[in-house]
């Protein structure tokens, strides 16, 4: 990998602040409906906010990645999403929380579409697109495991309002940065109207994002409902979040592992098989009797799911040009959008009918839907796109 500079830092910061934008609602949710003297319903619908505009926005996002200075398009992620940090910061009424989300959602849907597109140059050196976009995915999880430390830290000690603008300085840091720093892959690269059209013609775009839909489910579902699930078992409410810090930590584990170990041109056979795991171990927690079994099955699924989402954007930016790699990220996340929203509400109404373990059932069918996908493009069942549509830094490597 090159020397690390300016660009470089930039980039992995921005990863620890898109990790920070997921985490952050849930990490200042129970001082927020405090402060707002609302309920869970209400709270429910803050969090849902986010992510019915983040598949829009990402979209959007992806027109603006591609058409400007990129610098300047990682200034308005961090800046809008300091802004939401402040409004939250604020807020007195509800109507203003959810101007803060609406905010904190655009914002971060601006960030991470830029991060991505800017990672392989920023990473990937000498190395392969899954090496570098696990990598940055490593700094993404940490950013996310230490927020609800930082959040209850701050809140504890200076108060909800001290607090949050506390909280909203550390996202500054790469769009400080971005002011100043130099690369070439900062310069705009729009592409041209037969190139946009080209982009929607092209079935691994379509693939892949319908493999995020039903992966992006499988991540949050056990996220949300692995404390309940192990409470059911018989543990503790603090030995249970202990074994969800286990999940988070296996995880980035797991990315870890995939960004050192993953031979370049093996990304659709391993995510072949990383379905597969993901079948099994969820299955293991629907079916599970044992309480060792259960617990062994939560955090296996972390080790499993880790590699998952980078290995699938790496995969699409070898088969989409660099001049439409900021839409391509973007209709990647909105398609896989559709999976985030409607997967987990399925999962939670079956789940209140019968348990949060059968509900878990659901997520396994979405994990079945993911093999089959990644079937279909390992084997080339539906489309020739391995030759067709290949980008240029594949080009590239190929010669």
């Amino acid at each position: 990998m090159t020397s690390w500079g300016e660009f470089q830092w930039m980039v992995v910061l921005a990863g620890m602040v898109g990790g920070f934008g997921v985490a952050i609602l849930g990490s200042i949710k129970l001082a927020l409906a405090k402060r707002l003297a609302i309920d869970e319903t209400r709270v429910g619908g803050l969090v849902s906010l986010f992510g019915f505009i983040m598949g829009p926005a990402i979209l959007a996002a992806g027109f603006a990645t591609d058409a400007i200075d990129k610098r300047w398009v990682m200034v308005v992620g961090g800046g809008v999403m300091t802004g939401s940090m402040v409004v939250l910061a604020l807020a007195r009424r509800y109507g203003q929380a959810l101007l803060g989300v609406l905010l904190l959602s655009g914002g971060w849907s601006v960030l991470v579409n830029v991060t991505n597109v800017l990672t392989a140059p920023a990473l990937q050196g000498t190395h392969s697109a899954a090496f570098a976009f696990n990598l940055l995915n490593v700094f993404f999880g940490l950013g996310a495991l230490v927020t609800p430390l930082l959040a209850a830290g701050l809140i504890r000690k200076a108060g909800y309002t001290a607090g949050l603008v506390a909280l909203a300085l550390l996202i500054l840091p790469p769009a400080a940065i971005a002011l100043h720093a130099q690369h070439d892959s900062l310069d705009p690269s729009i592409g041209t109207i037969a190139s946009a059209r080209d982009l929607l013609d092209n079935p691994m775009v379509w693939l892949l994002g319908i493999a995020l839909c039903f992966y992006g489910p499988l991540e949050s579902s056990v996220a949300a409902w692995a404390t309940t699930y192990l409470s059911d078992k018989g543990l503790s409410e603090t030995r249970a979040s202990a074994m969800l810090t286990c999940f988070w930590l296996t995880f980035m584990v797991g990315r870890l592992l995939a960004a050192f170990t993953l031979p370049p041109g093996s990304e659709s056979l391993v995510l072949t098989w990383l379905a597969g795991g993901c079948i099994v171990l969820l299955g293991t927690m629907v079916v599970s009797r044992s309480r060792r079994l259960s617990i062994i099955g939560v955090i296996g699924t972390g080790l499993v799911f880790g590699p998952v989402f980078p290995t699938l954007i790496a995969l699409l930016s070898q088969y989409v040009p660099v001049a439409l790699f900021g839409r391509a990220v973007g209709v990647f996340f909105a398609i896989g959008a559709i999976g985030w929203v409607l997967i987990p509400a399925a999962i939670g109404a079956y789940a209140a009918r019968t348990s949060v373990q059968r509900g878990f059932s659901i997520a396994t069918a979405s994990a079945v839907g993911l093999l089959v996908i990644m079937l279909a493009i390992h084997n080339g069942w539906f489309t020739d796109a391995r030759s067709k549509h290949v980008s240029d830094a594949a080009k590239a490597t190929q010669s």
